[in-house]
């Protein structure tokens, strides 16, 4: 009663910080007619006058309402967008190492340009930490030329690339990257031989995107280095055949869903210990004797394999192999593997080949990585309900800043309904009624089984709609960025959509981009002009090719 009483006469914390920074905002703004009235290289000379200031002792905070007005007109110059004050509010957050968060569309993506730019004057490097390659190459050239044009440059770490590419990527004064790869980077280097052999240089300060996914959901996932082990896969794949046949009578084994355990009953034991014998894995003692314990292990892992893994859930089969879908974020992780040999019962399963086991060779928690940053700040849409934990883990503190307008849309109550069955039937129902009326509709379900069995009822009603899930990452962005075309009926996973752009009537700037291969030019114009025309004359908008993005929340484009 009393923290109530305190926060009705003196505002929660959140209001005085808010007013705190709201009070730098008239002096950003004070400079705005000065930093119009520069030619473009005179913005751009702001950097080198920035440094030699803070050569001469000055510091990050006494320059940055001037580093703020300047990035601001150079956003305004090269991409058409200008910051709103709550965006500078976001940036001042970011910049003093805590977490904003912003409501979906607010534009966090162009808020962090302002901090990167003041962080990256020092050229000590600036990572910016994303969820996946395609935001990490997208922003890195789109907010990149803002960077660009102000004489910073600007890196970019994505998988496939040489030490050398990388090496050179972490040079930059302003780097962009996924999660994964700047900690595979650092595993990497710290098994290196040579400081010359190193890629990454020493960590001075990160911005990570989607911090509650990162920090949060996936803060105790452990990043493993590998490396080949002794191949037994013709085991996994003989106990494979026993194990599909016990599991086939459910009296013989105990699963707990939640703590992701299963165990054998006695009857069970009896049974397999028997039917190994017969197979020719258990030639003396019983099951459980000390010699063979191997085939103890191979047991467990295909048991857990047949009663804990479904296909298109947790695992998909592509190109004979197996491929795990992220439980965050529901996307395919190319190249990662279960570890301790639940990896190659999966293959057994699921008739692929298996490949050899590997042995832990590094390894590191995305907790403790992101810890090693003398400086963290992040931003997401939901922070607020983790603040405790971002505090007590990372020292992290979250602010809340207001949205530029306020919210008009309406949150509906939840309808509850008493099957499964019924629910999805209601949902096609009003699936294809927003559809008669023209209105674009966006469903998102928690596992590809689900997205198949709405689209599946939608087939029954002869309602058009297009499926994104793990299997079809690939025409991702281009799925959902046309999302908003009239009549459009979208299934995603709650992967899909982060990082991309929905417009009502269609995103014709993603179709120009991918049709012209760049941002700018000639061509580039040429295909807005056409797709805008399109969508004006009550055309849908083409189908833009694959790209990739990830994410559990559809974004608005970022303020104009």
């Amino acid at each position: 009663m009393f923290a109530r009483l305190a926060a009705a006469i003196f505002g929660t914390s959140n209001d005085r910080a808010l007013k705190r920074y709201q009070a730098r905002v008239p002096a950003i703004n004070a400079l705005e007619p000065k930093m119009q009235a520069l030619s473009d290289e005179a913005l751009a000379h702001q950097t080198v006058l920035f440094r030699e200031r803070l050569a001469k002792g000055e510091s990050l905070d006494d320059i940055l309402p001037e580093a703020f007005a300047t990035v601001r007109e150079a956003a305004r110059r090269v991409l058409g967008l200008r910051h709103f004050d709550v965006q500078m509010i976001g940036g001042m957050v970011l910049h003093e190492g805590k977490i904003a968060e912003m409501k979906t569309g607010e534009g966090k993506t162009l808020v962090a340009t302002l901090p990167v730019y003041l962080n990256a004057l020092p050229a000590k490097g600036v990572h910016v930490v994303t969820v996946n390659d395609y935001l990490a190459t997208r922003d890195a050239e789109w907010m990149g030329r803002i960077y660009r044009f102000l004489g910073l440059t600007v890196g970019t770490i994505v998988h496939g690339l040489t030490d050398e590419q990388r090496r050179h990527a972490y040079a930059c004064d302003i780097t962009y990257g996924t999660n994964n790869e700047y900690g595979f980077d650092y595993l990497r280097d710290n098994m290196k031989y040579r400081l010359e052999d190193m890629v990454q240089r020493d960590f001075a300060y990160a911005i990570v995107d989607e911090v509650d996914s990162i920090l949060i959901d996936e803060a105790r996932t452990p990043l493993i280095i590998s490396g080949p082990s002794d191949d037994s896969s013709d085991l996994y794949r003989q106990v494979n055949e026993v194990v599909k046949e016990l599991v086939k009578d459910a009296d013989t084994f105990e699963k707990d869903e939640k703590q992701r355990t299963v165990t054998l009953t006695e009857a069970g034991s009896e049974r397999v210990e028997a039917m190994l014998k017969d197979a020719g894995l258990v030639t003396e003692g019983d099951l459980y004797d000390i010699h063979n314990v191997t085939v103890v292990h191979h047991l467990n892992q295909s048991l857990r394999a047949h009663t804990l893994f479904k296909r298109d859930v947790e695992y998909v089969v592509r190109q004979d192999k197996i491929v795990i879908i992220d439980e965050f974020t529901g996307r395919m992780m190319e190249g990662r593997r279960y570890s301790d040999g639940l990896h190659q019962a999966l293959e057994a399963k699921e008739y692929v080949t298996v490949q050899p086991e590997n042995q832990t060779l590094a390894s590191i928690t995305f907790q403790n990585y992101f810890r090693l940053y003398p400086k963290l700040a992040g931003m997401t849409g939901t922070a607020a309900t983790e603040a405790d934990e971002f505090a007590e883990i990372y020292k992290l503190d979250v602010v809340e800043i207001p949205t530029n307008v306020p919210v008009a849309r309406v949150d509906e109550d939840d309808e509850v309904y008493r099957t499964a069955a019924e629910k999805y039937e209601a949902v096609a129902a009003l699936i294809a009624e927003a559809r008669e009326r023209g209105q674009p509709v966006l469903v998102g379900t928690t596992s590809i089984e689900k997205s198949e069995l709405i689209s599946a009822l939608l087939k029954k009603k002869n309602v058009p709609h297009q499926v994104l899930n793990a299997r079809y990452h690939e025409q991702e962005a281009g799925i959902v960025a046309q999302a908003g075309r009239p009549g459009a009926v979208t299934i995603a996973t709650n992967m899909a959509g982060r990082g991309t752009d929905i417009q009502l009537g269609g995103n014709y700037e993603m179709l120009a981009r991918q049709e012209a291969g760049t941002n700018e030019g000639e061509a580039y114009e040429a295909a807005v002009a056409k797709h805008k025309a399109e969508v004006e004359a009550g055309r849908p908008a083409g189908r833009a090719a694959g790209g990739g993005v990830a994410g559990r929340t559809p974004r608005p484009p970022a303020p104009r």
